[in-house]
């Protein structure tokens, strides 16, 4: 891998999964590397690993257009005082999301994702897109195989449709300045927020008062089976972080690029006809409906 001091990346999401390994990953390989987090302890945890060219950004709540306004001047000012390299890259890797059916999901969760995945990213880039212009920079957005319907998982599929949006519209908008919108879709990968989201369900299948609950709990514990056998089979965070070192390296690189357990299926069937998906989608729900 080339040694990149002469740029910077920003990486949001820094703290855990794919945004930790990503970050540190890159910071090894020579980037500078503009990591965001949101507790002190993740500072002090990034802090102890004595990466030089790993640069903390603090406080940076993606649900908070404060913090993002704060962090962006900073990097502003870095940048124009040649504090830190040419802004290279924005990757957009922060996200959580739980599993809830639509009737019973938090809105208050539904809402924190969608800032975090599609209001936040957006007043990224419209403060950053002229450092990125001046490097004809890349934007990166880590994503799920979206364009299909998963049950139980709409508040991630839902950022992750609108994210394939969002990026397939700047390519276009941005053709003129150079700026290169990629891609990254992701199948299972081991994460934190993996064991999380399914202790959550566990927890709340076991604590919801009775009532709509009654008409999904058989359902959503099969999903919790499912996801026992599903997370045995799921691809380490390195190399979705080995991926967009690769992606940024490339000189003509592709819009859309794909790594993790069932990633390709998924690629797959984002090609196909929305009727026939539908229709495949559908089967396997009724198939899996049986099994509860």
């Amino acid at each position: 891998m080339t040694f990149e001091s002469s740029k910077s990346v920003l990486v949001t999401g820094a703290s855990s999964g794919i945004g930790n390994t990503t970050a540190l990953y890159l910071a090894k390989q020579g980037y500078t590397v503009l990591a965001s987090v949101r507790r002190a302890s993740d500072v002090q945890a990034l802090n102890n690993l004595g990466l030089n060219n790993l640069k903390i950004l603090y406080p940076l709540d993606l649900t908070k257009p404060d913090q993002i306004l704060s962090v962006t001047s900073y990097i502003k000012e870095q940048a124009g005082t040649n504090k830190i390299p040419v802004l290279y890259a924005v990757i957009n890797i922060a996200g959580g999301g739980s599993i809830m059916p639509v009737e019973l999901m938090s809105i208050s969760d539904l809402k924190d994702e969608l800032e975090k995945r599609i209001i936040a990213p957006v007043i990224l880039l419209q403060e950053l897109l002229p450092l990125l212009r001046e490097g004809k920079g890349r934007i990166l957005w880590i994503a799920t195989p979206a364009l299909f319907p998963v049950p139980y998982v709409a508040d991630i599929h839902t950022a992750d449709f609108a994210i394939n949006y969002l990026a397939r519209t700047l390519n276009l908008e941005l053709l003129p300045d150079g700026i290169k919108n990629i891609l990254i879709r992701c199948g299972g990968i081991r994460t934190p927020s993996v064991q999380r989201s399914e202790n959550e369900l566990a927890t709340r299948i076991k604590n919801m008062p009775h009532g709509r609950m009654d008409i999904y709990k058989a359902r959503l514990e099969k999903v919790l089976r499912d996801q026992v056998k599903f997370d045995s089979k799921r691809t380490e965070p390195t190399e979705v972080a080995k991926l967009i070192a690769s992606v940024l390296a490339e000189k003509k690189p592709k819009t859309r690029y794909q790594t993790g357990h069932m990633s390709k299926m998924g690629s797959f069937l984002e090609k196909l006809p929305q009727s026939w998906v539908d229709f495949i989608m559908e089967r396997r729900e009724i198939k899996s409906l049986k099994k509860t």
